[in-house]
């Protein structure tokens, strides 16, 4: 019986000795996932300082309306250097104006002030700017409870029969906001280009096809295709590719979030990923911690890992832990360490 225990015991101990012996993933290695989250520019010191105590080396920072002054930016990025957090991308709310999104007198300022952010992120070497492109959106119908969190909750019944309403004095049908979005386009990108600073679009969310009077035109990946045609196929041109809005429209998008994956994130146009999941696909859904939705989040980071994404993912929409508030630093934690997981196990099965 000893002898039989003694040969039944040599594969594993070969196994364990091969583990012990295979060299270490490096998190940090630049052609790994960065795992990161969206912050403020006027985030508190001690809110870095738990940042980088949790490990964290990467941010996306809102910089919001404010004139986006090249001296600002640098003074930004040296207080987030202070705490080892490196800045990848950077958000100017000058995109959001409704100059911009509906054609309006005075878009051209307001273009203007994107491209002069674009160019002092270039001259930071901070790679990569994040923009949306939906007014008059609503992101949720109510607060819940799910699991003892609260997290956002969408409940399309209740936005038609309790929410929706005209946003402005008239509608604005679809092909109109296509005519906006590539003036807008075709305005920035040369600057991104000369900056070598990379556009990244995030898809409507929640993806329907018209909000408020509005029409909504990247709920589908045919959306993203022809917007890819109107920025020419520009290296400088991506996708801010979120999980949870392409979970939240189920088999409507035209591709699922591995199909996506394969085509833009194979092609390199995935700039970086919303890591986040949700109950269940429209008319009705929970925003979730990534363990906790239907969407197998798991294997959303191996397929992302298989194209060798080397962008960064972050917590979107971080759900509410019990004595949570500003930046959630429980939930934040919480999704970091999910994540941290998920990925190591990928880059074992990957490489």
């Amino acid at each position: 019986m000893d002898t039989r225990r003694g040969f039944l015991a040599l594969p594993l101990a070969a196994g364990a000795a091969a583990a012990a012996t295979r060299p270490a993933i490096d998190e940090y290695d630049p052609a790994n996932i960065k795992l990161a989250h969206r912050l403020s520019s006027d985030i508190s010191d001690d809110d870095l300082l738990f940042l980088k105590q949790i490990g964290m080396r990467w941010a996306r920072v809102e910089f919001g309306a404010r004139d986006p002054d090249l001296d600002y930016l640098a003074r930004t990025q040296k207080r987030y250097a202070r705490f080892g957090l490196q800045i990848l991308s950077g958000v100017h709310y000058a995109y959001r104006s409704l100059k911009v999104q509906l054609g309006q007198p005075g878009r051209d300022r307001e273009i203007e002030t994107y491209r002069t952010f674009l160019r002092n992120l270039g001259k930071l070497g901070i790679p990569v700017s994040n923009y949306d492109f939906h007014p008059a959106n609503t992101y949720t119908t109510a607060m819940v409870e799910r699991r003892g969190y609260t997290a956002r909750e969408f409940n399309l019944a209740d936005f038609r029969a309790k929410v929706e309403k005209p946003a402005f004095d008239r509608e604005y049908p679809a092909e109109e906001i296509w005519d906006h979005y590539t003036y807008f386009t075709k305005a920035v990108l040369p600057a991104a280009q000369e900056a070598n600073v990379k556009l990244a679009l995030h898809p409507d969310d929640p993806p329907l096809a018209r909000m408020n009077g509005v029409a909504k035109i990247f709920t589908h990946y045919d959306g993203y295709h022809r917007a890819e045609q109107i920025a020419g196929g520009s290296r400088h041109w991506g996708l801010t590719f979120c999980i949870g809005t392409w979970s939240e429209g189920g088999a409507q998008m035209g591709k699922d979030v591995f199909e996506m994956i394969r085509d833009f994130g194979g092609r390199g146009k995935i700039v970086d990923v919303h890591f986040r999941n949700v109950s269940g696909p429209l008319p009705h859904f929970v925003e979730t911690f990534p363990d906790d939705g239907y969407m197998d989040m798991y294997q959303v980071m191996k397929a992302l890992r298989q194209v060798r994404f080397n962008g960064s993912a972050v917590p979107d929409h971080v759900p509410q832990l019990a004595g949570d508030t500003g930046i959630r630093r429980a939930g934040t934690a919480y999704c970091i360490a999910c994540m941290r997981a998920m990925l190591r196990r990928a880059n074992e099965e990957v490489g």
